[in-house]
């Protein structure tokens, strides 16, 4: 699998879904959103689908074909698609031409705005608000991400396909958020929330060493040395996560 096939698998199933959480959490998105009606299908030649439905004021990003989208949009190759997330270049709309303004104004605003959360500024991160969903949103693009890289990363693959089958909590202290990674039979899944028998746990001290690790600002084993993060049982499943954990900037950071 190349880069770039990797890169859109990243962008539509780790990076895309965070618009949930955005509509559920920002009030001002929450706002915008609250009378939309829309599905909006993203589609590769031969590669990768995704979809985001608005209703009822909530946001639903799902992985393949939509039965019934107000909006197709589709993309040549993966690299094309990449390019649009990057802002620089646009999809060949096939359904839905009426909603194209729809799509660049209101609907850009709502990218931006996770654009916004997800490339924190020393300013931003003065804000227990913006704190909390730059974490949450942080922790579930990295526990999505794995999923991915264990199926087309080759350093992902090759790890993943050497661990035992079982699952891996993440949780910041004392209420949450949390992610459960789930493994079985050479592959990884991640569900939002605890696992109720993990073999494997990681406990972040408070929502600011949270940040700080998520965001690269703090060394994982000095926070362990320092009481900051809290490690439980099947030690080897961390160290295999953390082997997978650094492949995300290769794609995400390039």
């Amino acid at each position: 699998m190349n880069h770039d096939l990797v890169l859109a698998n990243l962008n539509l199933y780790a990076v895309l879904p965070n618009l949930e959480e955005l509509v559920r959490h920002d009030e001002e998105m929450a706002l915008l959103t609250r009378d939309w009606d829309i599905c909006i299908q993203f589609s590769v030649l031969r590669g990768p689908s995704a979809f985001v439905e608005f209703k009822n004021g909530t946001c639903t990003v799902g992985r393949g074909k939509h039965s019934n989208p107000t909006v197709k949009l589709f993309f040549l190759t993966p690299g094309h698609m990449n390019k649009m997330f990057d802002g620089k270049s646009q999809p060949v709309p096939l359904k839905g031409f009426t909603k194209l303004g729809f799509l660049a104004k209101e609907f850009s605003k709502l990218t931006d705005r996770m654009e916004y959360y997800l490339k924190p500024t020393e300013d931003s991160l003065s804000n227990p608000d913006f704190v909390f969903l730059n974490t949450l949103m942080t922790m579930h693009t990295a526990g999505r991400a794995v999923s991915e890289l264990a199926l087309g990363d080759p350093v992902g693959k090759h790890v993943v396909q050497g661990m035992m089958d079982g699952s891996l909590m993440m949780k910041v202290l004392p209420e949450g958020p949390a992610i459960t990674i789930n493994f079985k039979n050479g592959r990884a899944s991640m569900q939002k929330g605890e696992s109720a028998n993990p073999m494997a746990c990681m406990f972040l001290k408070n929502m600011e060493i949270a940040n700080s690790l998520l965001n690269q600002k703090l060394d994982a084993f000095s926070a362990i040395a320092g009481g900051d993060v809290m490690i439980r049982g099947q030690t080897p499943m961390l160290d295999a996560m953390d082997l997978i954990l650094d492949r995300i900037p290769h794609y995400l950071d390039a």
